[in-house]
């Protein structure tokens, strides 16, 4: 049997696993954070947060947000009052957030190509499969972006404002509700009240 005979079919596994190893995911552009403030200490106080909707019970994603930004002003050390005695709060924190569509991702998965028929040069055959990593699915990104407002309520005057956002994959642990609201609340409340006016990374 001439010598090419294996070689062949294995030169063309070669480039085919070249051609898997190559195939990657395009990486999303990193989530972001921009805070405004009065360069002014904000002592903590009681706060009453409120969902900026119009009209009826915030959605259970909605929930995650507002619960999210709960989460980070008590770790700063700020009072949230229950709904029952909002009104006597120190702070008013109005929370919105949204939710698009922007495009989609091709995600790799492995695809099984068969190699039974190539003749050994010692009487064998390769059989079997291999998983090269190629084909895969179609999957949505989502654009999300959180926005906070902190007032006092004594004169409805803006002492704190921010904003962050980013990009999830549907789908994926990553994109949940509870996981991005997490994500984008902590980058925003990072060493709060941060620097005014100026875009951050959110790793």
């Amino acid at each position: 049997m001439p010598q090419n005979a294996v070689s062949r079919p294995l030169l063309a596994l070669s480039a085919a696993l070249m051609l898997g190893a190559c195939a990657t995911t395009p990486s999303l552009p990193p989530a972001s954070a921009i805070r405004y403030h009065l360069n002014t200490p904000i002592e903590p106080g009681t706060v009453a947060i409120e969902a900026v909707t119009s009209g009826g019970e915030p959605s259970l994603a909605y929930r995650a947000y507002l619960d999210a930004v709960a989460a980070e002003l008590g770790d700063l050390g700020f009072t949230i009052l229950p709904d029952g005695q909002a009104a006597s709060s120190r702070y008013v924190v109005a929370v919105s957030f949204s939710r698009a569509a922007a495009g989609s991702v091709r995600s790799q998965s492995p695809v099984s190509i068969g190699l039974g028929g190539v003749s050994g040069g010692m009487g064998g055959a390769v059989g079997g499969g291999l998983n090269l990593g190629l084909g895969g699915r179609t999957r949505q990104i989502s654009a999300t972006q959180l926005s906070v407002q902190i007032r006092q309520r004594s004169d409805s005057t803006t002492i704190w404002e921010g904003r962050a956002e980013g990009e999830t994959v549907n789908g994926t642990p990553a994109g949940e509700p509870a996981a991005v609201a997490q994500r984008l609340a902590d980058g925003l409340f990072a060493r709060f009240p941060g620097e005014s006016g100026i875009t951050t990374t959110i790793r």
